[in-house]
């Protein structure tokens, strides 16, 4: 337990950048943190803090060593926990990521629910079209709206997001109403790509004899989903989106759904983790509710 008291005392030293701060707030003596820091630094062989006389700051291991501190800490009073009723014990940091979309258009709309229920969670929610590296970022779960890699990790099944061709009002007035796919070659497409720089995939059409690319014109090329949708609705282009992202926009009037009979293929939902022997019953329960969100959302696509 000594270790352990180590690590607490570590964790309040680095947050508030003080020794004397985190010995009053933890009624021990400032030789006593002082020491608690200087043994784990001598046990990992590196410095964590630097020190001045007039602040504290943690070095570059020891931010890393503090970021698993706090993971460490908070599965520790999760396991002293586990046998106290209901699940308003859960604690700890919960770091997710999910694309801007979702997070924008399903998640953060809901999340107070989430946290009102389990108010000591304290959750980090990165929003980014990229890939992130599940395991070197420190993730506990991703949302992936799209195919997997064969990445190692484990992935459960959400469901899938039907795609729709969409384009507004004011191009559709401009450029007509594509009403086969031989009318394309009259249209602009916003292409979309996760690196600019590669190769747009095109019009996509999902058929019987698998997917289907058609080449199209067009001057914009995004890697985001914020841009590719505001691309649309400034009548730049026709774009192909999942249905649960721009549902309010279409039923306002602001864009409208073109082709409905050509759509893109369905994107698979998964939520991905790294181990499934040792997940910590918050990152369990955060997963099981997203499971919900997006079973609602489907169901009203």
């Amino acid at each position: 337990m000594q270790r352990l008291d180590a690590l607490h005392i570590f964790v309040r030293v680095a947050e508030l950048s003080s020794f004397t701060q985190a010995a009053d707030q933890m009624s021990l003596p400032k030789a006593s943190v002082s020491t608690a820091v200087a043994t784990l630094e001598a046990l990992l062989g590196t410095r964590l803090l630097h020190r001045t006389t007039r602040r504290v700051q943690m070095t570059q291991d020891g931010q890393a060593f503090y970021e698993r501190c706090k993971d460490l800490l908070a599965d520790m009073e999760e396991l002293q926990s586990m046998f106290q009723q209901g699940e308003q014990t859960l604690r700890g940091r919960l770091r997710v990521d999910m694309s801007t979309g979702m997070a924008r258009d399903m998640v953060i709309p809901r999340l107070d629910e989430f946290l009102r229920a389990h108010p000591r969670i304290e959750l980090e929610l990165s929003s980014t079209d990229r890939r992130v590296d599940l395991v070197r970022e420190g993730f506990d779960c991703v949302v992936r709206v799209g195919a997997l890699g064969d990445s190692g990790l484990i992935a459960r099944p959400l469901g899938v997001f039907r795609q729709i061709n969409i384009a507004s009002p004011a191009y559709l007035r401009e450029h007509g109403t594509p009403r086969s796919l031989e009318d394309l070659s009259r249209h602009r497409l916003v292409h979309y790509v996760s690196t600019l720089g590669a190769k747009s995939g095109g019009f996509e059409v999902a058929d019987t004899g698998g997917l289907r690319r058609i080449a199209m014109a067009g001057a914009l090329t995004v890697n985001n989903a914020e841009s590719y949708q505001s691309a649309c609705l400034a009548g730049l282009g026709i774009i192909q989106a999942p249905a649960v992202g721009v549902r309010p926009l279409v039923k306002q009037g602001l864009l409208k759904e073109v082709l409905p009979r050509h759509r893109a293929p369905d994107l698979p939902v998964n939520i991905v983790y790294a181990n499934r022997r040792h997940l910590p019953q918050r990152v369990q329960v955060f997963m099981g509710w997203i499971a919900r969100l997006v079973a609602e959302e489907i169901s009203r696509a």
